[in-house]
This record gives C-alpha cells, sequence and structure tokens, in this order.
C-alpha cells in the first residue's frame, strides 16, 4: 500500500500539470503560438541546460559496476532494434513510427524514476542511478533523435544520408548538451585535488553561474507538462488507438519484463546486480518521457502521438510499477 500511494504521488502532480496546460488552452488563457514558444524553449534551452546541470553532479564513475553498465547499454540497444521491429509490422504511418520507436526506449528518468530509485534504496542507490543515468541520457537521446529523423526523411524511393543522419544528430541541442557534459568532467577530472575537493569547479567558484544554470532547469519539468497539457486532446484517442496501444504496451509491459526478467535471471553472474536492482526499476519501469513530446515536435512527426504516449503511458504506468515493486520484493532482491 506505502508503495502504491508513493506511485500515486509520483504520477498524480504530472497528470494535474498536463490537465493545467489543457484548461489553459480551453478557456483560452494562451493560445496555440504561445504553447509552441514554450516548447521551443524546453527543446533549446531548458532541457539542455538540465541535462548538463544533471550529469555535472556526478561525482565519479568510479564506484559504478561495469557490469550494471553493460547490461544497460546492451537492453537500451536491444529495445532500440526490437522496437524497430514492432513499429515495422504494427504501425502504418510513417510519421508515428519514430515516435512509437521511441517510447520503447526514452523513459520518465528524471520525474518518475528518480524519486522511485530513492524510496526503493535510498542514498546508495541514488548514487548508482546518477551515473547510470548519464549513459542512459546519452543513449535514449541519441537513438531518439535518430529515429525521429530517420523516419522523417526517409522513404522507399530515396532516404536521408548517412552523412546528414549523423550530422542531424550531433548538432541537436540535447545531444551537444550531454556531450559537453562528458566533456567539462573529463577536464575536471585532471584538475588538482585540495582539502577533498577540486581547486576549481563551476559549483563552488561560479556559483552564481551554477545555481542560474539549476533554477532553469528546475524550470524544465512543470513548463513542460503544462505545454504538453495545451496539445492534449482527448478526441484524438479514437484516432491514434493502434500506435497508442502499440507505444504504450511497449514501453510499461515490454520493455521492464523483458529488461528485468533478464536482469534477475543474470543476477549471480553479474557483478553488482542485485545492489542495483532498484536502480534497474527504475529505469526501465519509467513511462514515456515528457521531453519526448517536445523533441518530436522539434523534429518533426506526430506530436500529438507523441504527447498523447506521454499521458496513458503515465495513468497505465501506476500499477504496473507497483506489481513490479511486489513482484521483486517477493523474489528478494529489494
Amino acid at each position: 500500500m506505502e508503495s502504491l500511494i508513493f506511485a500515486a504521488n509520483a504520477v498524480l502532480p504530472i497528470i494535474l500539470l498536463i490537465l493545467l496546460g489543457y484548461i489553459l488552452k480551453r478557456i483560452g488563457f494562451f493560445d496555440q503560438r504561445f504553447f509552441n514558444q514554450l516548447n521551443a524553449y524546453i527543446f533549446r534551452i531548458g532541457l539542455p541546460v538540465l541535462l548538463f546541470y544533471t550529469i555535472y553532479g556526478i561525482e565519479s564513475f568510479e564506484s559504478v559496476y561495469g557490469d550494471v553498465m553493460l547490461f544497460v547499454a546492451v537492453a537500451f540497444l536491444s529495445f532500440f532494434f526490437l522496437g524497430w521491429i514492432f513499429v515495422a509490422l504494427l504501425v502504418k504511418e510513417r510519421g508515428q513510427k519514430g515516435v512509437v520507436l521511441q517510447a520503447f526506449i526514452r523513459g520518465n528518468f528524471a520525474l518518475i524514476g528518480l524519486p522511485l530509485a530513492q524510496l526503493l534504496g535510498g542514498a546508495e542507490t541514488v548514487r548508482i542511478y546518477a551515473v547510470v543515468l548519464a549513459l542512459v541520457v546519452l543513449l535514449t537521446n541519441v537513438l531518439s533523435v535518430f529515429s525521429l529523423t530517420y523516419y522523417k526523411h526517409h522513404d522507399k524511393d530515396h532516404g536521408i544520408g548517412v552523412v546528414r543522419l549523423i550530422k542531424s544528430t550531433l548538432l541537436n541541442p540535447l545531444i551537444l548538451a550531454v556531450l559537453s557534459a562528458f566533456l567539462v568532467l573529463f577536464i575536471r577530472s585532471f584538475i588538482p585535488v585540495e582539502d577533498g575537493r577540486v581547486v576549481f569547479s563551476i559549483e563552488h567558484d561560479l556559483a552564481f553561474l551554477y545555481h542560474v544554470l539549476e533554477l532553469i532547469g528546475q524550470t524544465v519539468s512543470p513548463l513542460a507538462l503544462i505545454a504538453l497539457g495545451g496539445q492534449f486532446r482527448f478526441s484524438a484517442v479514437s484516432r491514434l488507438y493502434r500506435p497508442l496501444l502499440s507505444g504504450v504496451v511497449g514501453r510499461i509491459v515490454v520493455v521492464p519484463g523483458l529488461a528485468l526478467a533478464s536482469a534477475y535471471y543474470l543476477r549471480d553472474t553479474l557483478v553488482g546486480m542485485n545492489v542495483a536492482f532498484p536502480t534497474l526499476i527504475a529505469i526501465f519501469g519509467a513511462p514515456v518521457a515528457v521531453s519526448s513530446a517536445v523533441l518530436t515536435y522539434e523534429i518533426g512527426g506526430d506530436d500529438e502521438l507523441a504527447g498523447q504516449l506521454v499521458v496513458w503511458s503515465t495513468l497505465f504506468s501506476m500499477p504496473t510499477i507497483f506489481l513490479l515493486i511486489v513482484v521483486f520484493r517477493s523474489l528478494g532482491v529489494l
């Protein structure tokens, strides 16, 4: 019951902010132009700053088990190719294929995953989660941009060139933010340490800039949810039923089911798997990320479907997260 209450407390604020955006649009408080501009801010400024800030906060990669990181990387790549087969068979419209494929790999790791990891494993799990999240953010953003860009340009007669596709992926603001953060972490590893901390850091020596980044990052989640609500239409559910069902089932049933079953099977083979299980539940059990709708809008694709996937996967993730916690507690890995 405590786990169910926590899941509800994690999900209901998201739903209420989406509802707020929906109401503000319906009553004419904001028009569509405002929501389009808000999406542009989130994608080009807010999200890149949040990703940079989050990854910069990682203190060390040394204490994370290599086997766990390898498992997560292989799992995400596997789900990407599984999703590719999935959409080829079940999704007919090209503009929807990349959106559904993105749903397989792009979870709500910040709004749902992080608090869930903290509940399940405490401070130790949060530390592991933060480092795994850096890998996941890089993988999911690269694969999401790739999938949306591919289905935007590719058709049966002439596809997008490899160089153009790589360029479009690498120049995406989210990818640039992640790569910049890793570059800063790499440089920081060479800075001398005195009294337990580096002699120069953004956090301590440029505190004003660090707090500005923090404040900008804090605007992303609520504004993204409100912007999402402004584009949400209940009338679209019947039209989008088939791809919507495919994406929701893929994200909250297929992905956590296969990933966590594999992790349980390999728990005695891979070093650190038992310790990292709360992190794995939080990573693979999370619903579709809010940022997926923003990314779809900016790159091109059925952004209405992307928004619907966020809403409905979030709603139905409540019982699936609860079930995952109950099952794996009973198996003794939580």
